[in-house]
């Protein structure tokens, strides 16, 4: 007969583990009633980026969230902020990547999920591809690497429990970025393919029920002075009224075996650009409001669409947004190449076009790290950035800035943990106060993390025995 004092153990381990933050654990927290301030521990990899946006909608009084999770499938959970009550996570997909064991990079990374909510109120998510793979066919706009782009909704409207994968997107997509305009117009912004291939857009006019032929907006195309190819990192989002912004930078795609770098193919990219897309006129210009031919190549992008030349630091991830009058600030993560594989530390810089020309800011007071923009105002911005202070305690938190972008200071903390870091997701569309940004804290040993739902108030917090999911 087993002892009750071992059932007892038995049980605290079970509903204990994986689950504690790097503090001692308390009475409370052992207890199955427990109150944690994650919403689910089954995020996978880095199961969230800027780039792959938006990961969350507020909508109708709650927010929806997706993340990449075990076996890298799509989750998405929602919490209403009303009746403060969470949903989910449910597997809303099944990726082609994640499920190969022979594979040399066990986790991908690509095909984290991008989340929206059209005017039927059925949610929609583009998830699982990294430029898709020749057994699926020709790529006519490119190369190929891995996994598959695809389109998932809700079976029913604002209903997270119940997914139908649709065959109505382009195979050939990685880096999904949605954008959904005041008429209900929706675009599926991606790369068609690996490095070598061009970025496009496929729009829906029916509530995403089908979409058009890709349509190609950065042109990939092999250079002649150099062994390389122009190759494209754009972030793309809705602007004022009926526009698209988009925030650039150059990847040079070098050979394998090229004469200039024997590094072969690095992750290098430079220079920082800025274009717009007038979804009402379908006419792609500058910010300058001169027309630009597309889809786009490096030439005209470097006449036209410049906003600073960085010939030798690396960039990373460019971000942007407009203020009421439309004058756009764009960051960028910007730092030396110091490895093959990896550049080195980078800070974000900041931009804004003072409606003659670009000014960069002169002091952003910024610490290194990856994060999102949000613009007021000409002179009032805020920055939401993941970072690590000099005690090694990672953090999230809110820098602001009342003089253009010159001088930031940070306003609020909304996570903090020692010896940790975070993967951060995009600013939440249509943000709650409540929930502005999701966030993964990884777990010690593991290649799962917890996933955060964080506002001005802290992290939303959820009971133990719900924010602990099946990790298989």
């Amino acid at each position: 007969m087993i002892k009750k004092g071992l059932v007892f153990k038995l049980c605290f381990c079970f509903l204990t583990f994986g689950c504690q933050s790097n503090k001692k654990v308390t009475s409370k927290e052992e207890s199955k009633d427990a109150i944690v301030d994650y919403f689910a521990d089954n995020g996978f990899g880095n199961t969230v980026a800027i780039v792959q946006h938006p990961a969350g909608v507020y909508h109708k009084g709650i927010t929806y969230v997706a993340y990449q999770g075990p076996l890298e499938d799509p989750y998405v959970a929602s919490y209403n902020h009303t009746t403060k009550e969470w949903k989910g996570p449910y597997k809303a997909g099944v990726s082609e990547m994640g499920k190969d064991p022979n594979r040399k990079k066990k986790i991908d990374n690509h095909g984290k999920p991008a989340l929206l909510i059209d005017d039927a109120d059925y949610i929609h998510i583009a998830f699982g591809g990294h430029g898709g793979m020749r057994k699926h066919g020709e790529n006519p706009l490119g190369n190929y690497s891995y996994g598959k782009n695809l389109h998932a909704v809700s079976k029913k409207p604002l209903d997270i429990s119940a997914w139908e994968t649709l065959d109505n997107v382009s195979l050939f997509g990685t880096y999904s970025q949605f954008v959904k305009m005041e008429n209900g117009d929706i675009y599926l912004f991606y790369r068609h393919g690996a490095h070598r291939s061009d970025w496009v857009y496929q729009k829906s006019t029916d509530n995403g029920v089908t979409f058009g032929v890709p349509v190609s907006f950065l042109k990939h195309k092999r250079r002649t002075n150099i062994e390389a190819e122009d190759s494209w990192y754009p972030w793309v989002s809705k602007g004022n009224r009926d526009d698209i912004i988009v925030a650039f930078d150059y990847h040079i795609c070098r050979d394998n075996n090229n004469s200039q770098d024997a590094r072969g193919h690095i992750p290098e990219r430079h220079n920082v650009y800025y274009m717009v897309f007038d979804t009402k006129t379908e006419q792609w210009k500058n910010v300058k409001n001169e027309p630009l031919e597309m889809p786009l190549t490096k030439e005209m992008a470097d006449e036209k669409t410049l906003v600073k030349k960085i010939p030798n630091d690396w960039t990373f991830q460019g971000i942007a947004d407009v203020d009421p009058n439309g004058n756009p600030q764009v960051c960028m993560l910007v730092g030396p190449d110091i490895g093959a594989r990896r550049s080195g530390p980078k800070r974000l810089q900041h931009f804004r076009w003072n409606g003659n020309e670009w000014l960069q800011s002169n002091n952003t007071n910024l610490p290194r790290g990856n994060g999102d923009l949000e613009v007021k105002s000409f002179t009032e911005v805020s920055i939401y950035l993941e970072s690590e202070t000099k005690n090694d305690v990672g953090e999230v938190s809110r820098w602001d800035s009342f003089d253009g972008g010159d001088t930031f200071k940070k306003s609020q903390v909304f996570l903090q943990r020692e010896n940790s870091g975070f993967v951060i997701s995009s600013l939440i569309d249509n943000p709650h106060p409540d929930a502005r940004i999701i966030v993964g804290e990884k777990e010690e040993g593991s290649d799962y993390r917890k996933m955060y739902l964080l506002g001005d108030n802290g992290p939303i917090k959820r009971s133990i025995k719900e924010a602990q999911v099946l990790k298989n």
